[in-house]
């Protein structure tokens, strides 16, 4: 049985907001090896919170 006075509280900080070059470095990972798809960034308040990447796959046409 865990001693409850042996019990402690860890506080987990907020993440810190992305600087302006992460931002962009993480929009460059998201382009990487991206052939056919949309790189979508969300903003909230003025400020971007999310980058989304959404991959595409080309499948060839059929000849006639």
């Amino acid at each position: 049985m865990i001693d409850p006075a042996a019990r402690r509280t860890v506080r987990l900080s907020r993440p810190e907001p992305a600087t302006a070059g992460r931002v962009l470095e993480r929009v460059q990972e998201a382009l990487h090896g991206l052939r056919y798809g949309e790189i979508t960034v969300i903003v909230q308040d003025g400020v971007i919170v999310q980058v989304e990447r959404t991959d595409r796959l080309r499948l060839p046409r059929e000849k006639k």
